[in-house]
C-alpha cells in the first residue's frame, strides 16, 4: 500500500474550521485520506495531517493511508476540537444525539460529578439521558438535540422530566433537580423553575449550580 508523502508544510497548524469539519470524517469502520479530503473540501496533505494528529491522541488507528474509527472516537474528537478552541455549540451540531448526551456527561465529569447515561427506571418504565451526582444533589438531564421548538414543546419536555425526576427520587430517596440541555437556544431560561440550558452555557451553569439551588426546582421523596 502506497504511503502518503508529506511536504515541509505538514507541520503547520490546521485552521480551526478544519477541526470542526473534521468531525464528519469520523466514520465507523474507517476513512481514507482521499475521502477525508473530500469531506473537508481540502487537499490530501491537510487530511493526512488531521488523521495523523487524531491518531496521536488515541482517536482512530491511522496506518498512513486509512484511519479506522470505533465507537466513542467521534465524541473524543469532539472534545479534542473543543480543546482546540472550537465553540462547544458549533461542535455539538456535528454530533448525533447519543454523542450529544456523551458530551453533556463529559462536561459533568470534568467538574467531578459521578455520571450515568441512559438510566432505565421501571414500574413504570422511564429513561433518563444523563444522571450527574455531586454533594448529595442529583442533576437529572434530558438532552434535546433538536432544532428550535415552540414554547409548548419545551413545556411538555419539562413536565415529562419532572415526572421522571419524581420517579427517580421515589426509588433512590435522594434530592434531584430536573434539567433540560438543548442544542439550539439563545440563553438559559426557566419553565416551572426547571432550567433549560443551551449547550454552550452548560459548563458555566454547572459551575454555578449549587449557588443557585434556591432558584432551581428540586424534588425529594415525600414524607409519609
Amino acid at each position: 500500500m502506497r504511503q502518503f508523502k508529506f511536504t515541509r508544510n505538514a507541520h503547520r497548524p490546521l485552521e480551526q474550521r478544519l477541526w470542526l469539519n473534521g468531525l464528519d470524517c469520523i466514520i465507523l469502520g474507517g476513512v481514507s485520506i482521499k475521502d477525508c479530503a473530500i469531506i473537508l473540501n481540502t487537499d490530501q496533505e491537510t487530511a493526512w495531517k488531521m488523521l495523523q494528529e487524531l491518531s496521536q491522541h488515541d482517536i482512530g488507528r491511522f496506518d498512513g493511508n486509512t484511519s479506522e474509527f470505533a465507537g466513542g472516537d467521534r465524541l473524543r474528537a469532539a472534545i479534542f476540537a473543543i480543546q482546540k478552541g472550537i465553540p462547544i455549540d458549533d461542535v455539538a451540531k456535528h454530533l448525533g444525539w447519543r454523542d450529544f448526551e456523551g458530551l453533556v456527561a463529559r462536561i459533568l465529569e470534568s467538574k467531578d460529578f459521578t455520571t450515568k447515561r441512559n438510566m432505565i427506571l421501571r414500574e413504570p418504565r422511564m429513561e433518563i439521558d444523563v444522571v450527574g451526582i455531586k454533594l448529595g444533589v442529583t442533576m437529572l438531564i434530558d438532552c434535546k438535540h433538536w432544532k428550535r421548538r415552540s414554547r409548548a414543546s419545551l413545556e411538555n419536555a419539562v413536565d415529562m422530566q419532572i415526572e421522571r425526576t419524581k420517579h427517580y427520587v421515589s426509588k433512590t430517596e435522594t434530592v434531584a433537580a430536573p434539567t433540560i440541555v438543548t442544542l439550539y437556544q439563545d440563553s438559559i431560561s426557566f419553565i416551572k423553575n426547571v432550567p433549560i440550558v443551551p449547550i454552550f452555557q452548560f459548563s458555566s451553569f454547572v459551575d454555578e449550580f449549587y449557588g443557585n439551588l434556591e432558584n432551581i426546582k428540586t424534588i425529594r421523596k415525600e414524607s409519609r
